[in-house]
């Protein structure tokens, strides 16, 4: 496999608190990475930072995408998980269209619903934000990254917040991914998820403020 993603002595600060200090850091493509450790030890920031959100304070991040703008083939669903106040179609399928890959858009909408585990897709893609449960919101920002196809998935606690059903199938829809052969990089506390996910587990040390 070819590396993906190269970090070296890559440090984030905020004010006076340093939120990551990590000296190396490589991913190759194809690979799944767990990012584990206790709180405040840096997994967000650094799913921010390899998202290409956020510039590191210091440090090096080289990353060996496609040539164009990385922002367009790496996408990270965060923990809480934002909306457009618009219906689910609109949501899923706004990054075809900032694409300009308006071609098709019904059928691979349908195909990233059925991903994530929803069966009425009909209805579901009339329905407005503020009609979905916390599982169903997650389901659907997982949904609008899958449709467009990313180099790299990023997850931020894909499951914490979630009930049960909705983080099977959160699981099953990341597990297709990686069948698929994206590279996956997430970080949880969750060791069902652990264990269903795999991969290699890259653990975060404690950062002092």
């Amino acid at each position: 496999m070819s590396e993906l993603y190269r970090a070296r002595n890559l440090v984030q600060v905020y004010g006076a608190v340093t939120a990551l200090s990590l000296a190396s850091f490589a991913v190759n493509r194809g690979e799944v990475v767990a990012l584990t450790g206790p709180n405040g030890s840096g997994k967000s920031t650094l799913l921010r930072l390899l998202a290409f959100l956020e510039k590191p304070h210091a440090g090096e991040l080289i990353f060996h995408g496609n040539g164009g703008d990385p922002r367009r083939e790496v996408t990270l669903l965060l923990q809480e998980p934002y909306l457009l106040k618009e219906n689910v179609f609109r949501n899923v399928t706004l990054g075809l269209v900032l694409r300009g890959k308006t071609k098709g858009l019904s059928s691979a909408f349908e195909a990233a619903m059925h991903a994530v585990g929803f069966e009425d897709v009909e209805t579901m893609s009339r329905r407005s934000f503020h009609a979905l449960s916390g599982g169903e919101k997650q389901r659907v920002a997982l949904a609008s990254r899958l449709i467009i196809h990313p180099t790299v998935l990023l997850l931020d606690e894909p499951t914490s917040s979630v009930d049960a059903r909705s983080a099977r199938a959160i699981e099953s829809a990341v597990r297709g991914c990686i069948s698929c052969g994206t590279t996956v990089i997430y970080a949880t506390h969750d060791m069902a998820l652990l264990k269903a996910l795999g991969g290699r587990e890259q653990r975060l040390g404690e950062v002092s403020a």
